[in-house]
């Protein structure tokens, strides 16, 4: 049975493309459901985890008014947390994950608030990439595993979308049903 990393690592693959992840909420875990797969190296750059919001601005390059105005839960905070880990670490995808797993609200955003962004090279993404905002319930655990699940669905969502009709077919026949 293939999982969502499996999946997205399959497609990298095929596609000699890579991956980026900057992460904050899920601290780590995004990385560490990726490096799980059996071949993973093919297609994982590597990660940042900026927990603390000045790193998201010192490592990231995310815009520092706009964490000082918005907080670090923030869409525009996501979006340019995926951009920038792709830009630092050489990747053609960039992943990232911003939120509020809890127990208390920060930035004045509710526990469950979470923010999930893509940024690749593809007609897939839209200028600056895509951002999800996902209002999610469950304990801190409950809302770190689900923010993981969203940000690689959306990542093969957009993967899909650049790949589409004949091209992807034949992809499909000759890879194993990626």
């Amino acid at each position: 049975m293939s999982s969502p990393a499996a999946d997205v690592v399959g497609l990298l693959t095929v596609r000699g493309q890579s991956l980026a992840v900057a992460e904050s909420l899920t601290g780590g875990l995004v990385a560490a459901e990726i490096t799980s797969v059996p071949g993973a190296s093919k297609a994982f750059r590597g990660s940042v985890t900026a927990y603390a919001t000045e790193l998201k601005h010192a490592v990231l390059g995310v815009d520092a008014d706009l964490l000082a105005a918005r907080g670090a839960v923030d869409p525009q905070v996501a979006l340019q947390m995926a951009a920038g880990v792709r830009a630092a670490l050489g990747a053609d995808w960039g992943i990232a994950t911003t939120g509020v797993a809890g127990p208390e609200p920060q930035d004045g955003q509710p526990v469950g608030t979470v923010f999930v962004a893509v940024c690749g090279p593809g007609a897939g993404s839209a200028p600056g990439g895509k951002v999800e905002a996902l209002r999610l319930n469950g304990d801190r655990a409950e809302i770190r595993r689900e923010s993981v699940r969203s940000v690689l669905a959306l990542l093969l969502r957009e993967l899909a979308d650049e790949h589409s009709g004949n091209e992807r077919a034949q992809d499909t026949e000759r890879n194993g049903g990626f």
